[in-house]
């Protein structure tokens, strides 16, 4: 146990000091311990993935506050990772570490292209910033503010988008399925073009702020 305890502060000077069989056992166990380690934040990476497609499944527009998200990344750069968005398991949304842009600013700035799939971003400013081809794959946004911001040609897939401010965003020829919007402000929302699924313009539709030619866009019979 304190030849464990000593390789975990100083594998090295340990290893150095230890008996070959000891050195041997330092080795193993520092190993299993960093794939338990890796393990446990795929694993949570991996839960929170899950809770949130099953909230968007469900339907469950605000109600989708009760899906329960990990405490606050206290990495002080963890908004510099919104400019650089995620590489791993994008499609699914999974990575080794979740992408938290909860709270962060981002009013104005360049996220054309990112992937942000997965991404956590409860209450972020995103007022007028350019995610021109942005990947929002299961994007958690619910309360986030993109009035005015450009999403066109993005891939918003399974993003919720309950009580989000969407005044005047651009979602021209954007991929909208399985999207929720419930309490969304989307008027004058652009939609001209967008390629969207048929129970995300019902929901759409059912929504009071969508008013006007984005009606008409959408494809809103009424």
């Amino acid at each position: 146990m304190a030849l464990a305890l000593q390789a975990r502060v100083s594998p090295f000077s340990a290893a150095r000091s230890a008996p070959a069989k000891s050195r041997r056992a330092i080795v193993v166990c520092n190993a299993a311990q960093q794939r338990s380690e890796e393990q446990q934040q795929r694993g949570a990476s991996l839960l929170l993935s899950l809770a949130a497609s099953a909230a968007l499944v469900l339907g469950a527009g605000p109600a989708s506050a009760d899906v329960k998200l990990p405490p606050l990344d206290n990495d002080p750069n963890r908004c510099e990772r919104g400019y650089v968005g995620n590489t791993i398991g994008q499609a699914n949304a999974v990575s080794n570490k979740p992408l938290d842009l909860r709270f962060c600013k981002y009013a104005g700035d360049n996220l054309s292209g990112k992937t942000l799939s997965g991404a956590l971003m409860v209450e972020t400013d995103l007022r007028g910033a350019n995610l021109q081809e942005a990947v929002l794959t299961k994007a958690y946004a619910v309360r986030a503010d993109l009035s005015g911001a450009d999403l066109t040609n993005a891939v918003v897939d399974r993003v919720a988008f309950d009580g989000a401010n969407l005044e005047g965003a651009k979602l021209v020829n954007a991929v909208i399925t399985g999207t929720t919007f419930q309490g969304a402000n989307l008027k004058g929302a652009n939609f001209e073009d967008a390629l969207i699924g048929s129970e995300d313009a019902k929901r759409l539709c059912a929504n009071p702020t969508l008013v006007g030619d984005s009606r008409l866009q959408v494809g809103c019979r009424n």
